[in-house]
C-alpha cells in the first residue's frame, strides 16, 4: 500500500494485491463512477473473472483505494489494508519462453519429473502447468494452505500424485524438497531470492540463477545458471550424462587393456616364457592404452542418452556388468596375443617348443598394440554394435593415428628396435599379428549382442 495527497483535501492509499486477498479486505466498490457497498454478488462476479483470467494464464493482481481526512499515525498493514474500496483486476501475461516446453518434453523422456513451486494463484499455476505438460488436471496441484493442512504421513502418501505447488512460502520449498528426498527421489531445486535459499541449500543439487539471483542464493547454490533459461539444466543433465559414460568407457577399456597384459604375461610365466619385456609393456601402457581414452573421454554420446531413466545415487561405477566385460574382454585380449606369439615361434623355430622368440615377442607385442587400438572402437558404445555407433570422434581417430606411427617406429626404425628387442618380422608375419588383433572386434560384438538379447528377455 502507499498513501498520497489527494488533490481534492485529504489523502488517497492505493492497495494492490492477490484478488482473493485483497477481496475479503473491501467493503465497498466503485463502479460505474460511484462508490457503493460491496455485494456478494459482486464478489461473486469478482472471483469469476479473476478465474477466467487465471486459467488462460494471466497473473492477476486487484487495486483498490481508501480515503483518509490526514495522514495514518499507524501504518501497519493491518491498520491500512482494511474497510478498502475495490477497484478492479489487473491481468498481466508473462509468457513461457519457447524453449522451455520442449525442454519439459526432455525431461520427461529421461525420467526427470519436473514440479512447480509458484507463488501464483493455483488456477494460474495449473493453466501454465497444462501448457508445458507438467499437469493434466488440476488435481495434481495444491496451495500452500491446503500443505499447511496435511501432516508428514499424509503429504507422503500424496506427495507423487501432486506436480504443483501455489501460493507457497518459504517454509514450504523447504518441506516440499525434504518431502521427495524421503520419497527416495534426487531433487535439483532452482530460485532466485533470499527465500529460496533454504530449499536451495537443502535440495542435493541446489541451482542458482546467475541473473536475477541474489548473492545469497548464488553461494548456497551448487551451480548457477548463466543466462537464468530452464532449458539450460535439460543441456547441464545431458552433458553429465555423456561425462559419465565416457569415464564408464575409458575405465572399461583401460581395465580390460591391462587385465589382457597382466593375464598374457602370467600365462608366459607359468609356460616357461617371455612373453613381453617390462619396455614393451611400459610402451603400451604410454602409448596404445593412455592415447585411446583420452579420445574416449571426447566421445559425443549415444544419441538415446535423455531417453534413459536417471540411475541410483548407490549405483556403483561397475554397475551393469562393467566389472564382468572387463574381464571377458581382457581374457580375449590375453589369448589372441598368446596364439600370436606361438604363431610367431612357429615362424621362427618351425614349431612351438615353450622357449623365448624373438619373433614371437615382436608378434605379441604388435597384436596387443593393434588389439588395444581395434578395440577402442568397440568401446564407443557399451552396448551397441560398433557398425551402429553414430557420430564421428575425430579425436578418437586422431590419437589411433598417433599410436598406430608410434608403434611402427619403434618396430621399423633401427635404433628403436634394438632397444627395445625386436626382430625384423617378415611381412606375412606382420599381416597375420594385425589379422589376429582384429579378432577382437568380433569377438566383442558377439559378447555384445548377447548382453543385448539377456537385457531384452528380461524386459519381456
Amino acid at each position: 500500500s502507499t498513501v498520497h495527497t489527494d488533490p481534492d483535501g485529504g489523502y488517497i492509499q492505493f492497495t494492490k494485491g492477490a484478488p482473493d486477498v485483497l477481496l475479503s479486505r473491501c467493503t465497498k466498490i466503485l463502479a460505474g463512477g460511484q462508490v457503493r457497498d460491496i455485494t456478494e454478488s459482486d464478489r461473486n462476479s469478482i472471483m469469476a473473472k479473476n478465474k477466467e483470467f487465471a486459467d488462460k494464464a494471466l497473473r492477476v493482481l486487484a487495486g483498490a483505494m481508501k480515503h483518509h481526512d490526514s495522514i495514518p499515525s499507524d501504518t501497519s498493514p493491518v491498520a491500512l489494508e482494511n474497510d478498502l474500496v475495490f477497484l478492479g483486476l489487473a491481468g498481466m501475461i508473462d509468457p513461457v519462453r519457447p524453449e522451455v516446453k520442449a525442454a519439459i518434453r526432455e525431461c520427461r523422456s529421461a525420467g526427470i519429473r519436473p514440479i512447480m513451486i509458484t507463488g501464483d494463484h493455483i488456477d494460474t499455476a495449473v493453466a501454465i502447468g497444462k501448457e508445458l505438460g507438467i499437469v493434466s488436471s488440476k488435481e495434481e496441484a495444491i496451495t500452500g494452505a491446503e500443505l499447511d493442512k496435511l501432516s508428514d504421513d499424509e503429504f507422503q502418501k500424496r506427495i507423487r500424485k501432486l506436480s504443483i505447488y501455489a501460493r507457497v512460502q518459504p517454509e514450504h520449498k523447504a518441506r516440499i524438497v525434504k518431502g521427495w528426498q524421503k520419497a527416495g527421489m534426487t531433487t535439483a531445486m532452482t530460485g532466485d531470492g533470499v527465500n529460496d535459499a533454504p530449499s536451495i541449500k537443502n535440495a542435493d543439487i541446489g541451482i542458482g540463477m546467475g541473473i536475477t539471483g541474489t548473492d545469497v542464493t548464488k553461494n548456497v547454490a551448487d551451480m548457477v545458471l548463466a543466462d537464468d533459461n530452464f532449458a539450460t539444466i535439460v543441456v547441464a543433465v545431458e552433458e553429465g550424462r555423456k561425462i559419465y559414460d565416457n569415464i564408464r568407457k575409458a575405465i572399461q577399456f583401460l581395465l580390460s587393456s591391462n587385465m589382457a597384459e597382466v593375464i598374457s604375461v602370467f600365462v608366459a610365466s607359468m609356460m616357461g616364457i617371455t612373453l613381453l619385456k617390462p619396455a614393451h609393456l611400459l610402451w603400451i601402457n604410454l602409448i596404445t592404452d593412455c592415447f585411446p581414452a583420452v579420445g574416449l573421454g571426447m566421445e559425443q554420446g549415444d544419441p538415446d542418452i535423455m531417453n534413459r531413466p536417471p540411475r541410483s545415487s548407490k549405483e556403483g561405477i561397475f554397475a551393469g556388468g562393467l566389472g564382468v566385460n572387463c574381464l571377458i574382454q581382457g581374457i580375449a585380449l590375453a589369448v589372441i596375443t598368446i596364439a600370436s606369439y606361438i604363431i610367431g615361434e612357429i615362424f621362427e623355430n618351425g614349431a612351438f617348443h615353450l622357449v623365448t622368440s624373438e619373433d614371437g615377442m615382436t608378434m605379441a607385442f604388435l597384436t596387443l598394440s593393434m588389439a588395444e587400438l581395434f578395440h577402442s572402437f568397440n568401446m564407443r558404445s557399451l552396448d551397441k554394435s560398433l557398425f551402429r555407433t553414430p557420430g564421428h570422434n575425430k579425436i578418437l581417430y586422431a590419437t589411433l593415428a598417433g599410436a598406430f606411427v608410434l608403434t611402427l617406429a619403434v618396430l621399423y626404425i633401427p635404433f628403436l628396435n634394438n632397444a627395445f628387442g625386436f626382430a625384423h618380422i617378415s611381412f606375412t608375419e606382420f599381416v597375420i599379428a594385425l589379422l589376429i588383433a582384429i579378432l577382437i572386434i568380433p569377438i566383442v560384438e558377439i559378447q555384445k549382442a548377447i548382453q543385448r538379447s539377456i537385457e531384452k528377455k528380461k524386459n519381456a
